[in-house]
């Protein structure tokens, strides 16, 4: 007897289509059964509206949760970077897959390094984290650079550079890495320079929590590292009361010895988008065992943070 297919919930981009077809093929691999994409239009796909004034958090996902608690899909495939902080008691994040890169990449003209660009160089993000640190390493070294707004996919935004109009885009690695154009960075942004959105180049596979038998299959797919490290990010994320479109960058760090990972760093950073006041602060400690201990790490790192004025710089906060 034929067995039913699982109905994997994901959105219509390229980018989307891609990272979920991978998972796809790993949900096969450990359940044995067949796996069918249904795709589903989010908001954050069809406004053109900057995501700081549509409200950022959760409009690529909150279509996504609908179809799952509509039983439409059985589970769905986000970007963890896009969930909100707080998680629906109806739905589960079943498994956190090994993460990708978490850098963020330039793309730029004639092959040009970040430092190597010219005076008054057009550099195009849609991310107000981005934009901030950006230009706070402009300042502190004396670059001169002018970070646009944009919006758009990959192909939109690279084209942007292709035909002139900017002298440079910064995108996520690990978007980049999955479609199979990682071949055209031109430059990797360390993560002292730039660092990355909370749960950044991980993927959240997420279905509802009274599906026992799937919740333990997906959960196959779990890496324990990445899970503990993103749940880090995503508690300091949620302590400093930001939404996903906020300039907030974190990074949890498993810094071993070896082949034994003995801590876990995690840094923060919030600053104006102009790049003229940041907090950064950094907290290393023993690899959290527990949910909780991770959780405590963020916020622990986050109270640090507010005590330095992280609180009032966060002016894209999203409503």
């Amino acid at each position: 007897m034929t067995q039913q297919p699982l109905r994997l919930g994901t959105r219509r981009s390229k980018l989307a289509m891609a990272q979920s077809g991978q998972v796809a093929d790993a949900v096969r691999r450990v359940t044995g059964r067949p796996v069918e994409l249904v795709e589903i239009t989010t908001y954050g796909d069809v406004s053109r509206e900057a995501l700081a004034q549509i409200g950022g958090t959760g409009v690529f996902v909150t279509a996504l949760r609908d179809a799952l608690l509509k039983g439409e899909v059985d589970f769905a495939v986000h970007s963890l970077k896009d969930l909100p902080t707080a998680q629906p008691q109806e739905l589960v994040l079943a498994a956190v897959p090994v993460r990708e890169d978490p850098r963020d990449v330039v793309v730029a003209r004639d092959d040009l390094k970040f430092t190597d660009l010219p005076r008054g160089a057009r550099i195009g993000t849609g991310s107000p984290r981005r934009m901030a640190q950006l230009n706070a390493y402009a300042r502190a070294h004396g670059l001169d650079i002018e970070a646009v707004p944009i919006r758009g996919n990959v192909d939109t935004r690279i084209g942007y550079v292709r035909d002139g109009e900017l002298d440079a885009v910064v995108l996520a690695a690990a978007g980049l890495q999955r479609i199979g154009r990682i071949d055209e960075v031109t430059d990797f942004l360390s993560v002292d320079t730039v660092l990355p959105a909370p749960g950044q180049g991980a993927l959240a596979i997420e279905c509802t929590a009274d599906n026992a038998d799937l919740i333990a299959a997906l959960g196959e797919l779990d890496d324990p590292f990445t899970r503990v490290a993103v749940t880090a990010e995503r508690s300091l994320l949620a302590a400093l009361e930001a939404g996903c479109s906020a300039p907030v960058g974190a990074l949890a760090d498993l810094l071993a010895d070896g082949q034994i990972v003995k801590e876990m760093r995690l840094r923060g950073v919030v600053g104006t988008t102009d790049g003229t006041r940041m907090v950064q602060l950094s907290t290393t400690g023993p690899v959290p065992e527990t949910h909780d201990q991770a959780l405590a790490l963020g916020r622990e790192l986050a109270t640090e943070m507010l005590a330095q004025g992280a609180a009032g710089l966060m002016g894209e906060r999203a409503q």
